[in-house]
């Protein structure tokens, strides 16, 4: 794509979006923080869409996870590199620092999650569908960690595949995090490498009190959901969201 230009705001949605992050998480996935003067606030499991517009006026919009609280002006995202993508490669490797993007949001309200709701919290995510989830996470631990468990189980093909590793080590309050490999496994790992299972779902806090958000590709979240609903957990506490 050409080098994208901010356009005319289409509507009133519409928001100018300055680079002033870039962060590696793996070697594909990057954390992108923009500010966003007059931005309205979000849910944690929201997300927006972005705008590219290339000089000849050519658009390309895509939709990408809030991965953070609200913030102020400031959103973080989480985009992972596509493939053969003209959106994501360009964000993550060529959008020059403080380069400006038009962004259209928050969007979803269906897969979300704030601390007023109770009851114990289950996060399952495939690869970099644990942005949303991290959003959620990050809520949880700024208003009250210690108030009703949470359970993260992240599914990984390799350590590498991580996102925020550091994060993910220090669990807080009473939080427990998992992390389950596919592919390669780090040495000392006392789970062999494989997908998900049932057996892996044992120890959540499945209860019918429960809320539960499932993200990632969309065979990894019909297969979680059905592996929680084998554990009996009721099918209306489940909500996922996928891609591909």
């Amino acid at each position: 794509m050409n080098t994208p230009a901010v356009g005319r705001r289409g509507s009133a949605d519409w928001f100018r979006a300055r680079l002033i992050s870039r962060e590696k998480q793996t070697p594909t996935g990057r954390t992108l923080r923009f500010d966003v003067p007059g931005w309205p606030g979000h849910r944690p499991g929201q997300h927006l869409d972005v705008r590219l517009t290339a000089s000849d006026g050519y658009q390309a919009v895509r939709s990408y996870s809030l991965a953070a609280p609200t913030n102020g002006p400031t959103v973080e995202l989480g985009v992972q590199t596509a493939p053969g993508g003209e959106v994501s490669p360009y964000l993550n490797d060529v959008l020059p620092d403080n380069a400006e993007v038009e962004v259209k949001g928050p969007l979803g309200g269906w897969f979300v999650w704030t601390p007023q709701l109770k009851g114990p919290l289950i996060l399952i995510a495939g690869g970099c569908g644990i942005v949303p989830l991290m959003a959620m996470l990050r809520a949880r631990r700024a208003a009250d960690p210690t108030s009703d468990t949470c359970a993260l189980l992240c599914s990984v093909r390799s350590p590498q595949d991580l996102w925020y590793a550091d994060e993910l080590s220090a669990p807080s309050g009473n939080e427990t995090i998992r992390v389950l490999y596919t592919r390669h496994a780090p040495g000392g790992a006392s789970r062999p490498t494989g997908r998900l299972t049932a057996s892996d779902l044992e120890d959540l806090p499945t209860s019918p009190k429960a809320r539960c958000y499932v993200c990632g590709p969309t065979g990894f979240v019909e297969h979680a959901a059905d592996l929680l609903q084998s554990q009996g957990q009721p099918p209306d506490t489940i909500r996922t969201e996928r891609f591909g």
